[in-house]
């Protein structure tokens, strides 16, 4: 089983065989053979599959980021990040269903929306974890958002307003330490959009 076919064999990639050992509708553990264009035998590498994913970089009309603070049982913590889930649908989402997953999740995990004013900046993707899993994710600006509601995600413990120069710090600090948090505050750093400032 995988989860999305972006990943392709070609340019003297080929996968000879793969043997599934777990799979349910989040993720697929599977065992491949793949020759790779440096290897003339095949490897076997273990990978975890994963549908492909959104990580939202809400800022508000005042230059505020929202935050959330989330219970994450494999690491037994409640850790600061930017919002982000997992796109449903098929295995090649299409740019509408990544755009809507993305304001979905804003609106679930910060009870935050884009206001009528607002636009929803597109930064490309990543891998998370490109030596275990096949999983990218899909980077957002949601430039000028307003809180609507409340947040609905059980997970979420905490949800605040937090300027750059926060972020910096809690960045610098290890209070910020996810991939996808500083994945995208680095792609936004690099583009223009956010401004690393030097802690105090």
């Amino acid at each position: 089983m995988r989860f999305t076919n972006l990943v392709r064999d070609e340019n003297g990639w080929e996968t000879r065989s793969t043997t599934t050992h777990f799979a349910d509708d989040h993720v697929a553990i599977a065992t491949e053979q793949v020759k790779t264009p440096t290897h003339s035998e095949p490897k076997p590498w273990t990978t975890v599959h994963r549908k492909a994913a959104v990580v939202i970089a809400p800022m508000t009309v005042e230059g505020k980021f929202v935050l959330i603070r989330e219970e994450r049982i494999p690491i037994r913590a409640a850790i600061w990040s930017m919002p982000a889930g997992q796109i449903d649908g098929g295995a090649e989402p299409d740019e509408k269903e990544i755009e809507e997953t993305a304001l979905r999740e804003l609106r679930e995990e910060t009870g935050y929306e884009l206001a009528p004013e607002g636009k929803l900046v597109p930064l490309g993707y990543f891998y998370t974890s490109p030596g275990f899993t096949d999983e990218r994710c899909y980077f957002f600006l949601v430039r000028g958002v307003r809180r609507t509601g409340a947040y609905e995600d059980e997970s979420i413990v905490e949800c605040r307003e937090f300027s750059a120069a926060e972020i910096t710090r809690m960045i610098a600090g290890n209070e910020i330490r996810d991939a996808n948090t500083l994945g995208i505050c680095a792609r936004m750093a690099a583009r223009g959009l956010f401004s690393f400032h030097r802690p105090e």
